[in-house]
């Protein structure tokens, strides 16, 4: 695949703070004011009666833990080398997952189950077994079911690797982010060639169908020869999947990032050739690019889903699972009913207090309206299938202002549109995100730009 242009005016343009558009809407633009916690039961409920108890559901367990900080890192993280925390905090996941279990007539058939972090690998086997048998102990497991993980490469262990294996999970996910070793140091995240190597073949040997490697590329320090070293690295180790991602540089919001400038990160039109390299290289590697930010071999479930029009994005990311009932344990852990979402208190102690009070530990959420479900599958469509379709007859209040941005989209060259569809064209695919925001209706009511998304490119 070889995109049309490397136009620089275009990179300026569309270069602004946009959201990843893991969920419409936005978690900055929930109505918070109208989201009322003691209905969230019902909400669940109702979710799990017309939709879940067919379909089955996901299930998405946060792990904050890691005993240093990345500082590149955006997720929500509890640094501490204290391992004690582990049995106390598993204890709580397992009363908050009997608190929905409760809500049910029957148990739950689990989908997709995902451990995230943080650092999963921060526990011991043996705790993360005490946590996944208490897990599934109030459920049953569906035929289809993707269980996942995410590993640390310097901790994962063999112990991990069987451990998790014996209780269904056959897809794990490394972060590499860059191998340069400037780079690993101003990020404060090493780990060799070697030792991601040796996991690797080890997870291979025990049996695991499908490896990730999660790579970044705008990192400080990053050079076009770092990359293009990383890539070819990856390449001889051959990961199922690659998530290739933008750095997103929000130092405001995480501090760590302000160990190094904005002077030692490459400017927009470096950061974006950097991307174009890594992938070109993967491509002609013989990987496939899936939606944003996302790569696959052939063999891989996740392009087999993209090829059939199955794919599917939600909190976790894109998938090949789809269910519409999402539910998330741990602190700062999202969950999405189809209908409505809620977050979890991001502070260990605050999620620890409310779960142990017997109360959902929600800090906030979001019921969507009819017109958000609207735009919220525009935004699914075009980021799972590079295209969407719309109806004439049931025009939006915002379907003015979105065909306004539509048409520049499409002047650009970004996009092609008839009078009821739009198809993403092989130079948009690299300005996803800016075409998902031509339907982010409350997005685009705001008068003045919002800066609490990292840009776009």
């Amino acid at each position: 695949m070889t995109y049309l242009s490397n136009n620089q005016e275009l990179i300026r343009k569309y270069n602004v703070p946009t959201p990843r558009y893991t969920s419409y809407p936005t978690v900055p633009f929930w109505d918070t004011e109208g989201f009322r916690q003691a209905s969230w039961a019902t909400l669940v409920q109702d979710a799990f009666y017309e939709r879940g108890k067919k379909e089955g559901l996901s299930l998405y367990i946060h792990l904050p833990f890691c005993e240093s900080l990345c500082t590149y890192c955006g997720c929500n993280t509890r640094i501490t080398v204290n391992h004690a925390v582990e049995l106390r905090y598993i204890t709580t996941l397992l009363k908050e997952w009997e608190m929905y279990v409760a809500l049910f007539d029957e148990a739950p058939t689990i989908k997709e189950l995902h451990l995230g972090g943080g650092t999963p690998t921060f526990f011991s086997p043996e705790n993360l077994e005490l946590l996944l048998k208490g897990i599934l102990s109030r459920a049953s497991v569906s035929k289809e079911a993707e269980f996942s993980f995410e590993g640390h490469p310097n901790n994962t262990t063999e112990g991990h690797l069987r451990s998790l294996y014996s209780l269904g999970f056959r897809r794990v996910s490394f972060g590499i982010q860059d191998f340069d070793p400037k780079v690993q140091e101003v990020i404060h995240r090493k780990q060799s060639f070697g030792q991601v190597e040796y996991v690797t073949d080890l997870a291979r040997l025990i049996g695991y169908t499908s490896i990730n490697f999660d790579l970044i590329y705008g990192l400080p320090l990053q050079t076009k020869e770092s990359v293009v070293d990383t890539v070819e690295k990856v390449k001889r180790l051959r990961p199922d999947r690659i998530a290739f991602y933008s750095y997103a540089h929000v130092p405001w919001i995480k501090p760590g990032q302000r160990n190094f400038t904005e002077a030692d990160l490459p400017d927009n039109e470096s950061k974006l050739a950097l991307y174009e390299e890594g992938r070109r290289r993967l491509e002609e590697a013989g990987y496939a690019e899936i939606g944003m930010d996302h790569f696959a071999l052939p063999s891989d479930s996740l392009y087999q889903a993209a090829q059939q029009g199955q794919l599917h994005r939600n909190f976790m990311g894109y998938t090949a699972t789809s269910t519409s009932m999402l539910i998330g344990l741990g602190c700062s852990s999202i969950s999405d009913t189809g209908t409505a979402y809620a977050q979890n208190e991001k502070k260990v102690e605050d999620y620890n207090k409310a779960i142990k009070s017997g109360q959902f530990a929600l800090t906030k959420g979001h019921v969507l309206t009819e017109e958000d479900e609207i735009w919220k599958q525009h935004i699914l469509d075009i980021s799972c299938r590079f295209e969407t379709r719309w109806n004439q007859e049931k025009p939006s209040p915002h379907a003015a202002d979105c065909q306004s941005k539509l048409q520049a989209l499409e002047r650009d060259g970004l996009v092609e549109c008839t009078d009821s569809q739009l198809k993403v064209t092989l130079e948009g695919r690299r300005f996803l995100r800016s075409i998902c925001a031509a339907f982010d209706a409350r997005l685009n009511e705001q008068e003045e730009p919002v800066t609490v998304f990292s840009k776009a490119v």
